[in-house]
């Protein structure tokens, strides 16, 4: 005799009351330009519903242009299909309206860099946090993409200051899928156990970074940057060899030009004249290389012209 099996149909059925909603099923980033791109893409590709707010609707539709490029290098490198792609751009909306966050349960302030001075002003980053914390739920975690800012200074105005935290995606390195997780000082432990998962689920390693203005891979990046454009005011070697050092003898994918030159020399300076200003160090305080190249507007791959020079698509012209 044939004994029937017995499941539970709650989760079959029609209403949405009962039903248990999953972590991060929707993630809101607040800017899209490279870094908020980054973050929208890897949210998306792991199945989760991404909005994204911009000003105007020129700079969605670039902003998807971007994303739609970035997966299309991955389909040219066998590493995705097309209908792979049209599933992934499925799940992201552009918007230029916050209340279009009500529901997510993560989102992200990643607002553009200024062209020409390569900031990202803390007023603005706090009237970001400000709205975000009058949509959302309570629960909902409000984070920033941070570098040389103290996520508790973004966070000190909010009335849930404990749901605040900081995260570093390092989006000028190709393929570099890491995370600087930074806790406010009011960051709960739920908080930043929920955001150890999100980095797994987009399948990225993380690192806990106590609050510091420029974390581990700005501090880094920038000291030894400066290191090698003093060996150019030297003459002590070229720019391509100083590179290829890097790339052959030390592992490093881009080198420190490269990388430079993607970032963008604007932001670059900034970022080293917040951490000189920080710390107090001659170490942090920007190359007259590199103050030279941001006064004549040789900025990078942006402008065609940095430490290489650049086609209309940033391939190097040899």
């Amino acid at each position: 005799m044939l004994i029937p099996i017995k499941e539970p149909i709650e989760r079959f059925g029609l209403s949405k009351r009962s039903r248990k909603k999953t972590l991060f099923s929707k993630v809101g980033v607040v800017g899209c330009g490279k870094d908020g791109s980054v973050i929208c893409t890897a949210a998306a590709t792991n199945g989760m519903e991404v909005v994204f707010l911009e000003p105007t609707q020129e700079k969605i539709e670039n902003s998807l242009n971007r994303i739609e490029e970035k997966l299309d290098r991955r389909i040219k490198g066998w590493g995705l299909t097309e209908n792979e792609k049209k599933v992934i751009m499925g799940r992201i909306k552009g918007t230029m309206d916050y209340s279009d966050f009500k529901g997510c349960d993560f989102v992200i302030e990643a607002i553009r860099y200024n062209t020409l001075t390569g900031e990202r002003l803390i007023s603005e980053r706090k009237e970001v946090f400000r709205r975000l914390e009058s949509v959302v739920s309570p629960e909902a975690i409000i984070a920033s993409n941070v570098t040389t800012v103290i996520v508790s200074d973004l966070a000190s105005e909010l009335e849930y200051k404990e749901r605040c935290i900081g995260l570093h995606f390092l989006s000028n390195v190709q393929d570099s899928q890491i995370i600087e997780i930074v806790r406010g000082l009011e960051t709960s432990d739920e908080t930043f156990d929920k955001v150890c998962k999100f980095a797994r689920l987009l399948n990225y390693q993380f690192v806990e970074v106590i609050e510091s203005s420029g974390l581990v891979s700005v501090r880094l990046f920038l000291t030894q940057l400066n290191e090698a454009c003093s060996m150019l005011m030297e003459g002590i070697a070229s720019t391509e060899d100083i590179d290829r050092i890097m790339n052959v003898g030390f592992g490093h994918r881009q080198g420190l030009f490269r990388i430079a030159d993607r970032l963008g020399i604007e932001k670059v300076v900034k970022l080293m004249e917040n951490l000189y200003e920080e710390y107090g160090h001659v170490k942090y305080k920007p190359s007259p290389v590199l103050l030279r190249m941001y006064r004549a507007k040789h900025l990078g791959v942006n402008t065609g012209r940095g430490f290489y020079k650049y086609d209309e698509q940033g391939i190097i012209i040899k």
